[in-house]
């Protein structure tokens, strides 16, 4: 059974960055978000193994599975490379993974984070052949892999393997041109052979959120009451063979901005994917640091660097040329119990497992100039 594209949501709800409460996941607030998600007639959430520390896939067990008809929602997860060691692994993870969320069975389950390292994991417990045989025993509806490789690898794992139903991919039009990210490169491959896209990241981890005030005018300009993430919202889900847009919402505000634009969606014009080129070119003129705050690294960062948020704080100052509020931003960073950039003891655990390629050692000895002086 293909997935049928037409009758997915467009926008789907991400459990990666749920709202937290000294560290702890606000479960009442979630479950309010749920409501209004659900309310809206949509319904696709996506969890994984390793969110939220582990307890993402545990608070879509109260948020949604004991609160609503099974066959009313969608759910998502995947299994992590990194926790396998041998074969038996696989059915350990999935039955966690089940007795985790209470949900008997996932609508979409998916292979995390295919890149050449995860993929030689995959490929050597036979991970492709497992997940049809779950498939068979109905304990899985649809089966495919998010991905973090290059275009080249992308086209290598799909000839490899056609059962793959559905591919999710980083996309926004930041990255459209990204050689690293490649998000037009691999929507194109997608695109051309007929297979759904489920997009991660279409507003970078927040970066589209909110551009430089002179971009913002630009827009505003021609939608003063849309917001500014609305915009990249929109670029994804104008592009044909999209399937779902995960939003990683932790609040409940963006959860309504994004009901605005999806319950009243407008594809965007010619004129306006004009003025998002042109947004784009300005915008890339300013280096950043590609980090979309994903925060696979920080759980493992034997010194307990928040590192997305250290380079959030560099990006700033980048952006805006002020290190004012980025410095206050770090020292309530480390009051709130972070280890120092300069903490950094180079092991490279944190670039070993970043989907964005980064020189995290490098960046981190970077920020401690701008940070700590």
């Amino acid at each position: 059974m293909s997935v049928n594209v037409k009758e997915m949501p467009k926008l789907g709800f991400g459990l990666m960055r749920l709202p937290e409460v000294d560290g702890t996941i606000d479960l009442e607030q979630v479950c309010r978000m749920v409501d209004l998600y659900m309310k809206a007639g949509l319904n696709y959430f996506d969890t994984a193994y390793v969110y939220h520390g582990g307890r993402s896939e545990s608070i879509a067990k109260e948020a949604i599975v004991k609160r609503y008809p099974r066959e009313s929602f969608y759910l998502a997860t995947k299994l992590p490379a990194w926790e396998m060691k041998e074969a038996d692994d696989r059915d350990r993870l999935f039955n966690e993974q089940l007795e985790r969320t209470g949900a008997e069975y996932f609508d979409f389950y998916l292979l995390h984070s295919i890149e050449n390292g995860n993929l030689q994991v995959y490929e050597k417990y036979d991970c492709f052949t497992w997940a049809m045989k779950k498939k068979e025993e109905g304990k899985i509806r649809h089966f495919g892999f998010s991905f973090h490789g290059s275009p080249e690898l992308l086209e290598k794992v799909l000839n490899a393997h056609p059962e793959v139903e559905f591919v999710q991919i980083q996309l926004n039009y930041a990255d459209w041109n990204n050689p690293v990210v490649c998000s037009g490169a691999l929507y194109e491959i997608l695109e051309k052979r007929g297979i759904p896209v489920i997009v991660m990241e279409p507003v970078k981890g927040g970066t589209l959120a909110s551009l430089k005030p002179e971009l913002e005018d630009k827009l505003k300009g021609v939608r003063p009451e849309a917001s500014i993430a609305s915009w990249a919202m929109r670029f994804v889900g104008s592009l044909p063979g999209v399937m779902t847009i995960l939003s990683g919402m932790s609040k409940e505000d963006q959860m309504q901005d994004n009901l605005d634009t999806f319950l009243n969606f407008e594809p965007l014009s010619d004129d306006e994917r004009t003025l998002l080129d042109e947004v784009t070119r300005i915008m890339l003129d300013t280096p950043q640091i590609g980090c979309t705050s994903c925060r696979y690294c920080v759980d493992g960062c034997p010194m307990g660097i928040r590192i997305p948020d250290v380079l959030r704080a560099v990006n700033t100052i980048l952006l805006y040329h002020d290190d004012f509020r980025p410095k206050s931003f770090y020292k309530n960073l480390l009051v709130d119990g972070s280890g120092k950039a300069s903490d950094c003891v180079a092991c490279g655990q944190c670039e070993g497992v970043c989907p964005q390629h980064l020189p995290i050692i490098e960046l981190m000895a970077d920020a401690a100039k701008r940070l700590e002086n």
